[in-house]
């Protein structure tokens, strides 16, 4: 169960969640998809069109190019004593082959979308075919969405249930802005929501399906206007992994020198802790991404560094004093010093 929470405009986010279903479309799984704010057609049509093994060269060379063009430029100007230091690298994807790339510029053609089975929820449509239902004191749409998955999980055979008749697939579950006004819920809305436990609930329920079913989900969530606390951190225990993106859209981040080559911050809130006492630590926990002409890419978050040619000395303070900003990694150690220093 992959939690994502919502930049807040939403444009980053659902391009990621678009990410997850396309490649879903390429490795011929079935998919779910649920929504009360798009309708599940569209949100199909809208998916990236995905660049195979034979057309990955050459659909990302100008990208490539760009991108060593610009760590060339910027490795004449680090000074001599940032050459010691180990060099890590901007974007690891584009050096091992993991999963598939896709170009967000084109759309996915309607063939490949076709070649996959795929199922919808639109939640104004629901609602429309049957009365109103009301279980275990959970929301209408939420309780809605938990009996059309469990009916295409057992329907469809993704719970194990005769192996030997057909072949084993995997379902990926899409949803989309899922505790938003949209769904009938008022945590969104207000310090003190009424119905404080239909969003538990029904993650509860919803892990249960994924642990005894061959499926996988992403989840949505307009985080950013969810006040109430402590419902965020039991959203978090109940899922497997939680991701934020902080959009530098309409933040002072968005003109500061300091983050020029980015376009906002990605938040690793938690990951799967299997077969293991202690969580993961990465090796960084800086991280930002950038959207780029074909490319979404989610890279370490490099400082500038404080000799180089770009940075004029009167920004040097306010550079310094954007570090701060930063949670941990080498922003933490620029506070107290008047300058970035690695």
């Amino acid at each position: 169960l992959v939690f994502t929470e919502e930049d807040k405009y939403g444009l980053y986010s659902n391009l990621l969640f678009k990410y997850f279903l396309a490649e879903g479309v390429v490795c011929g799984h079935d998919l779910f998809i649920a929504s009360a704010k798009e309708h599940p057609d569209n949100i199909l049509k809208e998916l990236p069109a995905p660049l195979l093994d034979d057309t990955h060269q050459k659909g990302l060379g100008d990208e490539a190019a760009a991108v060593k063009s610009e760590d060339f430029h910027d490795s004449m100007k680090i000074a001599w004593r940032y050459q010691n230091l180990p060099k890590m690298e901007a974007s690891p994807t584009t050096y091992t082959k993991f999963g598939h790339y896709y170009d967000i510029s084109k759309k996915m053609s309607p063939e490949l979308c076709q070649s996959i089975k795929w199922h919808s929820f639109y939640l104004h449509e629901e609602l429309s075919f049957e009365p109103k239902m009301k279980t275990c004191n959970m929301n209408n749409g939420y309780a809605r969405l938990l009996q059309s998955i469990q009916r295409i999980i057992s329907q469809e055979g993704f719970d194990g249930s005769d192996p030997q008749k057909k072949q084993r697939n995997v379902l990926r579950i899409g949803i989309q802005s899922l505790g938003s006004i949209l769904w009938g819920d008022d945590i969104c809305c207000s310090d003190t929501p009424e119905d404080t436990h239909s969003l538990t609930k029904f993650l509860y329920v919803l892990r249960g399906l994924l642990r005894k079913s061959l499926s996988a989900c992403i989840i949505t969530v307009p985080a950013h206007l969810i006040q109430n606390k402590a419902i965020m951190e039991r959203v978090t225990n109940l899922s497997d992994v939680v991701v934020g993106l902080e959009s530098f859209i309409g933040s002072e981040r968005e003109t500061n020198p300091l983050y020029k080559d980015y376009h906002g911050l990605v938040h690793v809130h938690q990951i799967p802790r299997l077969n293991s006492l202690i969580c993961d630590v990465s090796d960084t926990k800086d991280l930002a991404f950038r959207l780029k002409r074909k490319l979404f890419t989610i890279e370490r978050l490099h400082l500038p560094p404080d000799l180089s040619d770009t940075v004029s000395r009167a920004s040097k303070q306010d550079l310094a004093g954007s570090a701060k900003l930063l949670s941990s990694g080498c922003g933490a150690m620029a506070i107290g010093k008047k300058h970035l220093d690695f």
